[in-house]
C-alpha cells in the first residue's frame, strides 16, 4: 500500500490554496500587533475550562475538489472550507475531510495558527459525540498541518452535526478550543465536486478581495501617520551676506 506522503502528496498542495493564497494576499498588509498569549491560570488557582474561540465561515458555502494521485492511480476528493473570528478576516483555520475511492479510512486535515504546541497534538468531537485524537504533521509560515484517520461513522456525523469542537494547547500551555459550524458540510461532500476553472475564479476573486483591502488599509495606516506627524520644521535662516 502506497505510503500516506505518496498517497497525498499531489493533492496537500491543493488543499491549501485557499488559505495560503489568503496568507500570500495578505503579506502585502501592513504588520498587525500580534494578538496577546493565552494567559495560565495563576499558582495555586485551578484553570477554568479553555479558551473557547468561535469561528465563522471565511468562504460563502464548502468546496468539494478531486483529483487523481498519479502515484497510487486513485481519485482523491476532498471537502474544504476556511473559518475566521470574524468572516471579512483572514482565515484562522481551515478544515478538509479526505475522501480516497476504495478505501475505509477517511482523513480530517486542519491547518492550525501557528504557536500552538505540537507534541500534544489536538483532539476534536463532532457536537457530543466521542473524542478523536490528531497529530500535528507539518508546519509552514502560515499554519500547521494536523491530522486524524477517522472512519465513515465520524464522516456521516459530521454530515448532521451541528459543529466541530477542535481543542488544542497554545505556546503558554492553556486549552484553546475552536468551535467550528459545519452547516453545509454534508450536502457539500455528497455532492459534485467543483468546476477546476470555477475554482481557479474564485481564488483569483478572493486575492483581488484581499489584496485590495490590503490596499485601503495601508492607506489608511499612511493617512494616520501623516495626521500624527507633528508640524513641518521651520525653515534654516539664509545665509548672512559676505
Amino acid at each position: 500500500m502506497p505510503s500516506k506522503t505518496k498517497l497525498f502528496g499531489a493533492v496537500v498542495v491543493a488543499g491549501t490554496i485557499a488559505l495560503a493564497g489568503s496568507a500570500l494576499a495578505q503579506a502585502k498588509k501592513p504588520a498587525q500587533k500580534p494578538a496577546a498569549p493565552a494567559q495560565a491560570a495563576p499558582a495555586g488557582q485551578p484553570q477554568q475550562g479553555p479558551m473557547v474561540v468561535d469561528l465563522k465561515s471565511a468562504q460563502a458555502e464548502w468546496t468539494k475538489v478531486c483529483g487523481k494521485d498519479q502515484s497510487a492511480n486513485k481519485e482523491v476528493c476532498y471537502t474544504t472550507r476556511d473559518f475566521g473570528t470574524q468572516a471579512d478576516q483572514p482565515p484562522v483555520l481551515a478544515v478538509a475531510v479526505y475522501d480516497v475511492k476504495g478505501e475505509e479510512t477517511k482523513i480530517v486535515r486542519f491547518l492550525m495558527p501557528i504557536g500552538l504546541m505540537l507534541r500534544p497534538g489536538f483532539r476534536f468531537t463532532v457536537d457530543k459525540g466521542a473524542t478523536i485524537e490528531g497529530s500535528f504533521e507539518i508546519c509552514f509560515p502560515n499554519g500547521c498541518f494536523a491530522e486524524a484517520k477517522v472512519k465513515q461513522n465520524t464522516v456521516d456525523s459530521m454530515k448532521k452535526g451541528t459543529a466541530l469542537h477542535v481543542q488544542v494547547r497554545n505556546g503558554v500551555g492553556a486549552e484553546v478550543a475552536f468551535n467550528v459550524p459545519l452547516d453545509g458540510f454534508g450536502k457539500a461532500y455528497d455532492g459534485p465536486a467543483i468546476d477546476p476553472k470555477v475554482l481557479e475564479e474564485q481564488q483569483k476573486k478572493l486575492q483581488e478581495q484581499l489584496q485590495k483591502k490590503a490596499e485601503e488599509e495601508r492607506k489608511k495606516l499612511e493617512a494616520q501617520k501623516g495626521a500624527a506627524a507633528p508640524g513641518g520644521a521651520a525653515p534654516a535662516p539664509a545665509a548672512p551676506k559676505q
